[in-house]
């Protein structure tokens, strides 16, 4: 067979590179991908992955990239049997998940070092934040996603099993988060309107369809006991609040501990004809001098002996938020927190009396304790 002048005049070489190309041409189209260790990676950040956008932020979304003849399927009609979803004593034997939501404007690394110390599976905590718009949020945050990094690749049983960040949306009504800023009682109003605020974009943006329990922790709790969340369960209460004490050095130069958060309480004849002669918009205060409500103050009927019974428990008509558990169906039921004056009460005082309008009640632990940062 005569071969063709065109091909006996081409050089041998221009041949062999030719060939060369067409088979690496080939390996390039039928052989996997050439990196087998992305493909394992990419695969286990899709099995972790939530299964639709409506999924709540326990796993990052991921767009699925398979097609049905050039077109996206429809996306998935999930289901969650929410009767099957238990509150119990002993969340750790029924698996129930909590939700740990934390405002944070300042980072303090006790507060972080608690939360590792938590003996509850740390595999059933999701963590939920929001930070401010400020210079302080600014480096609160930092310091946070510094300390989120260190843990998450970490041991396996010290990471959590999801974390979100948000930051607010809107500005802070004072600047200086400085305590004495702070609790002055003209800024109180402001002040926790805009904590409601925050905490209701948080709660609603972070529970999801299995969330047990909700625990909000403020970032200034700096001691807390390692067993907190078991020992509040335990009670089987829909709303429980510990006592929020805080140590100092006395006079003496000695360690000494004294009462920080006012907020729970058992409400008062006394109180309720004060705020039946207020404005609509006018609230409530408490822990302030000029301001005799003669309520009963969990704070003050605490008993800080050795011996004291940390499992006593008393019912409460206004709740502190250093920290608190709450059962999920009572924010399911649509108990949040009133950034208005709702009956002359805001945000955790005006969630408890919420909560009571939807039927639930409120308890306290006045001999457990977890202390806040002292300034």
């Amino acid at each position: 067979m005569a071969i063709s002048r065109a091909i006996r005049r081409t050089n041998p070489i221009t041949l062999v590179l030719a060939g060369l190309l067409s088979l690496g041409f080939l390996v390039f189209l039928f052989s996997p991908s050439s990196n087998a260790a992305a493909v394992s990676t990419a695969k286990r950040k899709f099995d972790s992955a939530a299964a639709h956008p409506l999924s709540p932020p326990t796993a990052p979304f991921q767009k699925t990239t398979s097609s049905m003849k050039g077109k996206r399927p429809p996306p998935p009609v999930v289901h969650y049997h929410m009767n099957n979803l238990t509150t119990t004593p002993d969340p750790v034997t029924n698996q129930e998940n909590v939700l740990v939501l934390t405002p944070l404007a300042r980072f303090y690394q006790g507060y972080w070092d608690n939360l590792l110390a938590l003996t509850y599976p740390h595999s059933l905590i999701a963590l939920g934040f929001i930070t401010p718009k400020t210079r302080e949020g600014n480096a609160a945050t930092v310091a946070l996603q510094a300390a989120i990094a260190q843990t998450q690749n970490g041991p396996e049983d010290k990471r959590f099993a999801s974390i979100t960040i948000l930051r607010q949306d809107f500005d802070p009504p004072i600047s200086s988060q400085d305590e004495s800023e702070r609790h002055k009682k003209e800024n109180q109003k402001a002040r926790r309107s805009a904590m409601s605020q925050a905490r209701n974009s948080l709660l609603f943006t972070t529970i999801g369809p299995y969330t047990s329990w909700v625990l909000w922790l403020d970032a200034d709790i700096v001691e807390s006991p390692p067993n907190l969340i078991q020992d509040l369960t335990s009670h089987d209460k829909p709303i429980i609040v510990p006592n929020c004490f805080q140590k100092y050095r006395n006079d003496k130069g000695q360690w000494d501990t004294r009462p920080y958060d006012f907020n729970s309480w058992q409400d008062s004849e006394t109180a309720a004809d004060i705020a039946s002669k207020m404005a609509p918009d006018d609230i409530l205060l408490e822990g302030y001098s000029d301001i005799a409500t003669y309520r009963t103050l969990m704070a003050k009927i605490a008993d800080t002996s050795e011996v004291r019974d940390e499992k006593a428990i008393i019912p409460l008509d206004g709740v502190g938020g250093t920290a608190l558990l709450v059962k999920a169906e009572v924010h399911r039921d649509g108990a949040m927190f009133p950034p208005f004056a709702f009956y002359h009460l805001m945000e955790t005082e005006g969630f408890a009396k919420m909560a009571r309008r939807l039927g639930w009640n409120c308890w306290g632990l006045p001999n457990y304790f977890v202390y806040h940062y002292n300034e």
